[in-house]
């Protein structure tokens, strides 16, 4: 499904010595004008020379700005490519990415133009391990194409990604630096997975599609189990059999688990998986379904998320829920005022058949909460409001455990994903209370990405002394899917929002 793998090694020559078809460095804006960032390993005088010619051409070193340096003296590359990190300041109170950051997004925007090339040395000035590691990983995420669906001429003339990162700061043959090949290769495999899968124009991907790209995919380490529509019925997973249920593509739910011996601790992640939303009988305006593919970047991250943990063998026990259906307006569509019980039997009536993530979602937590996990972490493209509240670069963290909210919030700073806390607050929950069921299944529309969380609040269940499972609640709807330019290391389309962040998450707990 995906285009080629992108290498990444390390050299111990000097940047500007290997042999490759281009040479990355790192920009600055320092009062509107570019120069080259302190800290690269430069020949005398090539840093002055180069500095000089960003001077002429007017470069401003602003983020994601490229400034191409053809045959400078002293450098074997055939050109030295220099790429903009923003300024070193901001304005009092704004958000900025930090140093790391940067980096990684300075990476992936030199390496989306490098594509067709072999090889590039990227030598962005970070000096920490850390830094190394931001720089090789927004390479590797920048160097993302998908071109699947081409067509013969398009196909041929696509350019295919860079092949090959090189970095330096490392021996090539320490185990550092061998540690740190295996995990950036591995998180950005996962991440290309889950922009592979949100991509796939929805006549490929549907339920029994995705749940085979799974199984195909799956190791010894990762076992997988499929529901179809008759054992979701016999189980009492209402939610998703009602959603599903106005498509000729039936639903399904992919159970995911990874058990390693000695598992430190017990998570239980559970996707969104709505492979195209039309809104159901309440039919989405046809501008609005035109990126609707993406309703499943949630069940996209949890599969590529485990697939990653297990790979890189972390000491934690995670099981995948994915929660899959199309959202359809066939003969048997689920109407406005239809009443469906859920897994674990509690009833809930429909108001808008638009709002049907949250009923998939809830049967997932159902579920997962069934086994008493240490936490569970659902992710999710629910609401449209969370984007509204948050814009389409941050994601919406809530939930019942500030320790659990805590965690994942650690876990997108740690991978670089811009996420933010939002309340559950206790007025939320009256405005779902129903005359014919236990829950209507949405409430006030003011504070929408709240409310869907409070109603999935519902559905977790309870640990032996009664108290609440762990849980909390992802809301990707604005990062998961780009419909803009690409920028930084984030390409254009689907984007693999979450998934490193769930990576972190579960390597939290190995701490």
């Amino acid at each position: 499904m995906s285009t080629p793998n992108t290498a990444l090694s390390f050299s111990i020559g000097h940047p500007a010595t290997v042999t490759c078809d281009a040479l990355v460095l790192a920009s600055v804006s320092v009062k509107g004008q570019a120069q080259l960032v302190e800290g690269i390993d430069l020949p005398r005088g090539v840093a002055a020379s180069i500095n000089k010619t960003l001077i002429t051409v007017g470069a401003q070193g602003s983020a994601d700005e490229i400034i191409r340096v053809a045959d400078v003296a002293k450098v074997s590359a055939p050109v030295v490519v220099v790429v903009g990190t923003g300024s070193d300041s901001a304005r009092p109170g704004v958000s900025v990415p930090d140093g790391s950051e940067r980096l990684r997004r300075a990476a992936g925007a030199a390496a989306r133009t490098l594509g067709g090339k072999e090889k590039a040395v990227f030598a962005l000035g970070g000096a920490t391990v850390e830094q190394i590691a931001a720089t090789g990983e927004g390479a590797l995420l920048g160097a993302y194409a998908f071109a699947t669906f081409f067509g013969v001429g398009k196909k041929d003339s696509a350019k295919a990604p860079l092949a090959e990162v090189v970095l330096t700061g490392l021996k090539p043959r320490s185990k550092e630096a061998k540690t740190l090949v295996t995990r950036l290769q591995v998180t950005a495999e996962a991440v290309a997975y889950a922009r592979d899968l949100v991509n796939t124009p929805p006549n490929a991907l549907y339920p029994e599609s995705f749940a085979t790209s799974v199984a195909r995919r799956a190791s010894k380490q990762v076992s997988v189990e499929v529901w179809d529509t008759e054992r979701l019925k016999a189980e009492g997973c209402g939610g998703i059999v009602g959603v599903g249920q106005g498509s000729a593509q039936g639903p399904a739910l992919v159970t995911m688990t990874y058990a390693p011996r000695s598992a430190k601790a017990s998570l239980a992640f559970v996707g969104k998986g709505i492979t195209f939303d039309s809104g159901g009988l309440c039919l989405k305006p046809a501008t609005g379904m035109v990126t609707m593919k993406c309703d499943m970047g949630g069940a996209a991250a949890v599969a590529a998320a485990i697939f990653a943990i297990a790979q890189l063998g972390l000491p934690v026990a995670v099981t995948g829920y994915l929660c899959l259906a199309e959202n359809m307006t066939g003969a048997f569509a689920q109407r406005p005022g239809d009443v469906v019980t859920m897994r674990g039997g509690k009833s809930v009536e429909i108001i808008n058949t638009d709002a049907e993530g949250r009923l998939v979602m809830a049967d997932g937590l159902a579920l997962a909460s069934e086994s008493r996990p240490d936490a569970i972490v659902d992710i999710a493209t629910l609401t449209g409001a969370c984007t509204v509240a948050l814009g389409v670069r941050t994601f919406g963290v809530m939930g019942n455990d500030e320790a659990v909210i805590s965690r994942a919030l650690a876990g997108a700073s740690a991978a670089g994903e811009s996420a933010w806390p939002l309340p559950l607050t206790e007025e939320l929950r009256a405005s779902m209370d129903s005359s014919v069921a236990d829950i209507k299944h949405t409430g006030d529309r003011a504070g929408g990405a709240m409310i869907a969380a409070t109603f999935l609040a519902e559905f977790v269940g309870e640990d032996a002394d009664g108290r609440q499972l762990p849980w909390a609640h992802l809301d990707i709807a604005g990062p998961a899917f780009n419909d803009g330019g690409p920028h930084g290391h984030t390409p254009k389309g689907g984007t693999g929002a979450g998934v490193r962040t769930l990576v972190e998450f579960a390597a939290g707990y190995t701490r």
